[in-house]
């Protein structure tokens, strides 16, 4: 049971990562678009994104999380106190949530027709989760602590 746990856990955190990837691009082609069709067509993909695979993902992401710790600590009741590279680990991820937050927050400035950032502004945004899928995969697996 805990393999297919673990593997379901994996497959939501990649399609997580895949719209916190390509949500800030979308950010990018939405702010240097100039005509109003494609500012249309860029609000209704990145509503679609963001509700309809970001949250649902991140939510499984954060269910098969808790159920996998839950299983090591009846295993091992000492596993969150021993587990410093979880420490590490869940840390970047409550920071990972915050970013999907700030990522929700955006869709709805570009509904609202409110945003004032610039496309070079969201190309840098758009690299913070690759630094963040690095550090958590290194303390996943590696276990560095």
């Amino acid at each position: 049971m805990y393999d297919w746990i673990k593997a379901f856990h994996i497959v939501s955190m990649v399609c997580w990562f895949a719209a916190l990837f390509y949500l800030p691009r979308l950010f990018v082609y939405h702010v240097d678009a100039t005509d109003a069709l494609s500012k249309d067509r860029f609000q209704i993909m990145e509503r679609r994104l963001y509700r309809g695979i970001a949250i649902p993902s991140m939510i499984a992401t954060i269910v098969f999380g808790v159920w996998l710790i839950y299983i090591q600590r009846s295993y091992n009741p000492d596993y969150l106190k021993t587990s410093i590279w979880l420490h590490a680990k869940l840390t970047l991820v409550v920071l990972l949530i915050g970013y999907h937050h700030i990522c929700g927050s955006y869709v709805k400035k570009f509904a609202a027709g409110t945003i004032n950032k610039s496309g070079r502004y969201f190309r840098v945004f758009n690299e913070l989760p690759v630094l963040a899928l690095l550090a958590i995969v290194i303390l996943a697996v590696v276990k560095p602590f």
